[in-house]
């Protein structure tokens, strides 16, 4: 086991919740038994990460989402039935940790349910010590390393268009990334 994974999520019992911020809102992975609206507070969602491998590659590097400290992020909690629990953790530890730039923690979310209840979810927030933390980029920047990202997983751009499509179909639009989308779009506007 990493040292970056905690042994918290094996050692519990019970159902599981996952907290998705980016690409694990449109394309989970695993299987679930529900999944909610969510807000995690204390960390918010950046493209704070070089991508070496799914969008990018060292010598090509694009660029992924992070949950970085500080402030709150709108994603979808997914409640997993207890019998999947280790094969669902066991999942995104392949997925997420191809490179370690992530900790893996659980994190108190409020489900935006009837109750507004709250559950301790795993999460992956990026290590800022780690030679793929990208900090805060301008935007101009942010449109360089996606536009020549490309990894096994695909298109660094059309990670960014599915995850701001999954932003909007879930009602919380986020600004950066929307305008960040909208000069992708371009890329493929007619020119006239």
């Amino acid at each position: 086991m990493s040292p970056k994974n905690l042994p918290e999520p094996e050692a519990a019992s019970g159902d599981l919740w996952v907290f998705g911020y980016g690409s694990l809102m449109w394309r989970p992975g695993f299987d679930f038994v529900e999944q909610v609206p969510a807000r995690l507070i204390g960390e918010h969602r950046a493209l704070c990460v070089y991508s070496f491998d799914h969008r990018g590659t060292p010598e090509r590097p694009g660029l992924v989402l992070g949950l970085d400290r500080g402030g709150a992020c709108r994603g979808i909690a997914f409640r997993v039935a207890a019998e999947r629990r280790d094969a669902t953790i066991a999942y995104l530890r392949a997925r997420e940790q191809t490179t370690n730039v992530y900790r893996e923690v659980m994190r108190s979310v409020w489900l935006h349910d009837d109750a507004r209840s709250r559950v301790s979810a795993l999460a992956y927030v990026v290590d800022r010590g780690h030679v793929q933390y990208a900090g805060r980029l301008s935007l101009a920047e942010q449109v360089r390393y996606v536009r020549q990202g490309h990894g096994r997983s695909g298109a660094n751009r059309d990670y960014v268009l599915a995850t701001v499509q999954a932003l909007e179909a879930q009602g919380c639009p986020d600004p950066q990334l929307h305008q960040l989308a909208l000069r992708l779009r371009d890329d493929v506007a007619p020119h006239r």
